[in-house]
């Protein structure tokens, strides 16, 4: 480990861009307003913005990197290193890999989220950004409960999420660009996926009484939950009454409304934000963000997106970049526990991004630095000469 010190920059130091240098010793904040020292790396952050590394709940981009289309499969291993490459290159230092774990055979099926967990906790020591699992239980997936509740007891998983597509699921087997999509993904025949969806269905009962416990199970581990697409507020009553007080993309604003009213972290995507809308078609990020009712910006299927949106809502007069900055930072942090990052302040893990916000709605990632480490850089004349030694400044004198 090496100690790294940035020199100038306009540092986001609580609510404030402050121009000040930055100390890092080991894996974290040493000083704000700091001298060099002895520090044997040295960079110019002059002109550029020091920013908290961004923290990312929910991610699934890196199934793009698995199956980068549909039929065609990559290892595990290289999908997740290339998937590390891109969070750190789009300024992501914490990343919460979304798993989703459904009754459907292929991509989301209980085969690939066991190889999933397995690769990333044989991984993790060769990834550059802190590399964690966050699992999206389908509810509908009965026969994963046991399963699930292990891993939880275990501490293997850190992030819960409820989800239930069935609906959507049902309503989409009479489309046809849906359903083949849904399809191609299970690799099922036609006949074998309506066989499939009408069992599934057919066990609708059994559900409440396995969500509340595996909810159950997950208080017990202190592992942090989240619902996805509440779709009303006794919805997210329910599941905040069961202690998931994630609110993760509610459909509607008075669903967000009720979350926000109750202190439940609200999760949106950044693309949404970037694309000026949901692809969907639901809630728009930025109109909940002006409102008050989002806590938290997650990249959900685009890496870049969270840098890009906290840069467009500044542009476009939603939120000063000091107060947009911390729905991908100290937001994300808050809301999973993290309470060591989010914030530059002395004693804070050293997840520091340096960004050249020269160009308009485009900010440019100079250099990333994750737990201490350099890990990122796009521009070699920031690095600057070795620090003097006690005996070179005498000479020197």
């Amino acid at each position: 480990m090496t100690d790294i010190f940035l020199e100038g920059g306009r540092t986001l130091i609580g609510s404030e861009l402050v121009e000040t240098s930055l100390a890092v010793s080991g894996q974290d904040i040493a000083g704000i307003d700091a001298p060099r020292g002895r520090a044997r790396l040295a960079i110019s952050a002059r002109n550029l913005l020091v920013l908290p590394g961004i923290v990312d709940l929910h991610g699934d981009a890196f199934e793009r990197q698995m199956m980068p289309r549909a039929g065609v499969d990559f290892p595990i291993d290289v999908a997740l290193a290339d998937s590390d490459r891109q969070a750190i290159s789009n300024g992501i230092t914490t990343v919460f890999h979304a798993t989703t774990w459904s009754w459907e055979p292929g991509l989301r099926s209980g085969d690939n989220a066991r190889r999933l967990l397995e690769a990333i906790e044989r991984q993790r020591p060769q990834f550059a950004a802190d590399t964690r699992f966050h699992l999206r239980h389908e509810t509908y997936n009965l026969d994963a409960e046991t399963e699930i509740g292990q891993w939880l007891a275990e501490g293997r998983v850190d992030l819960f999420a409820f989800n239930d597509h069935m609906d959507g699921t049902v309503a989409d087997m009479a489309k046809p660009r849906k359903r083949n999509r849904m399809v191609e993904r299970t690799a099922l025949s036609n006949e074998d996926f309506d066989r499939l969806v009408d069992h599934v269905v057919s066990r609708a009962t059994e559900v409440p009484a396995s969500i509340a416990r595996l909810a159950a199970a997950a208080r017990a581990a202190e592992v942090r939950m989240l619902s996805h697409d509440d779709g009303t507020p006794a919805m997210r009553r329910e599941y905040r009454t069961m202690g998931a007080t994630i609110a993760e993309f509610p459909i509607n604003e008075e669903t967000a409304r009720d979350a926000a009213a109750n202190g439940d972290a609200i999760v949106y995507g950044a693309p949404n934000v970037v694309r000026g809308g949901s692809h969907t078609g639901w809630t728009k990020a930025s109109d909940m963000i002006a409102k008050g009712l989002c806590s938290v910006l997650a990249s959900d299927y685009y890496y870049p997106a969270p840098l890009l949106a906290a840069f467009r809502l500044a542009a476009d007069g939603v939120l000063p970049l000091t107060e947009a900055w911390n729905l991908v930072s100290a937001g994300p942090a808050h809301a999973t526990g993290l309470a060591d990052r989010g914030t530059v302040a002395e004693g804070r893990r050293a997840d520091i991004l340096l960004v050249d916000d020269t160009v308009p709605l485009r900010p440019r990632l100079v250099a990333v630095i994750a737990a201490g480490r350099l890990v990122h850089l796009t521009d070699a004349t920031r690095l600057l000469g070795p620090a003097a030694t006690p005996r070179e400044a005498v000479v020197a004198a």
